[in-house]
């Protein structure tokens, strides 16, 4: 897929795929961690004949701009790219997809947007963030699974990010790769992605700058004394999520409760499919975005 540059209104420059009809309804895709916009290849191969589909690699990947410091990252800066990528290319209004750290954007850019300028939200394997917090509190799956964040947070790894790049820190923290599901010269680009230092930190850095709280497998699983919830509006535009039910770094609890924060939704499980769905079971998700985006249209 060929890329176009495209210059923010804040100053950051992205590498964005823009296939399909110009006038078309548009997809906003986002990747997530440790990914890129071929994240989403086969969905858009599919769609483009009949949607307009963007695909960005965001801030801190690949060739897009990829500033060091950790308070570029925050959550509100990285949906904000968003809304300035949909107006830099004249998109007033557009349906946001979204897998993993891609998805928690997406959720952002939802919660943000509905209505005025978001008209559907397509979710795949990114925890909602007013299920996900609770969950790192009370559920000792979600914890230990979320241990990994500890480690890309703390700053006694940065020297073996530095002299192995992003690989070195995968291979030391992280237990939810399945490598022979992806094929072999995507991973050999992915590979050589990671060798960028810059890009490296810049994606870590999305863990550094969350607000989330990930607790130690020693303190209790409960809800702190006076922990307040974010005040996270209720999500009013038609949503799918669609769940890998083998991903082994969110379980399926990440589910429970979704259907009281958003209406209308629609949830399509993905059994014997691990956590980067969007490429694991193309086809299954490409029927369930069918069957959502017809229903929605």
């Amino acid at each position: 897929m060929e890329q176009k540059r495209v210059t923010l209104a804040n100053g950051i420059e992205l590498d964005v795929v823009d296939e399909g009809p110009v006038d078309a309804p548009a997809l906003i895709f986002l990747h997530g961690f440790p990914e890129s916009h071929r994240t989403w290849r086969h969905q858009i191969a599919h769609f483009s004949d009949r949607f307009r589909c963007i695909a960005p690699d965001q801030r801190g990947y690949r060739g897009s701009s990829k500033p060091q410091e950790v308070e570029a990252y925050t959550p509100d800066k990285l949906i904000g790219d968003i809304f300035l990528l949909a107006d830099a290319l004249g998109i007033a209004k557009f349906t946001i997809v979204g897998h993993d750290w891609g998805g928690a954007i997406a959720w952002g850019v939802a919660l943000g947007g509905q209505q005025a300028r978001v008209e559907r939200a397509i979710i795949a394997n990114a925890p909602h963030p007013a299920v996900f917090q609770k969950l790192l509190y009370t559920n000792p799956v979600q914890r230990e699974a979320s241990q990994y964040i500890r480690a890309f947070r703390d700053p006694a790894n940065d020297d073996l990010i530095r002299q192995k790049g992003i690989t070195g820190i995968l291979k030391q923290e992280v237990n939810w790769d399945r490598p022979d599901n992806m094929p072999a010269e995507e991973r050999a680009q992915l590979l050589k992605d990671w060798e960028d230092r810059g890009a490296c930190f810049g994606m870590l850095n999305y863990y550094r700058a969350s607000p989330m709280t990930v607790p130690t497998m020693d303190e209790p699983f409960e809800i702190p004394e006076g922990y307040t919830p974010p005040p996270i509006p209720n999500l009013t535009i038609p949503t799918l999520v669609i769940w890998a039910l083998d991903d082994l770094a969110l379980p399926q609890e990440n589910l429970e409760g979704l259907e009281n924060v958003i209406d209308p939704l629609t949830v399509v499980k993905v059994p014997d499919c691990g956590h980067f769905v969007p490429w694991e079971a193309p086809d299954k998700v490409i029927a369930a975005m069918e069957g959502f985006l017809a229903a929605t249209s």
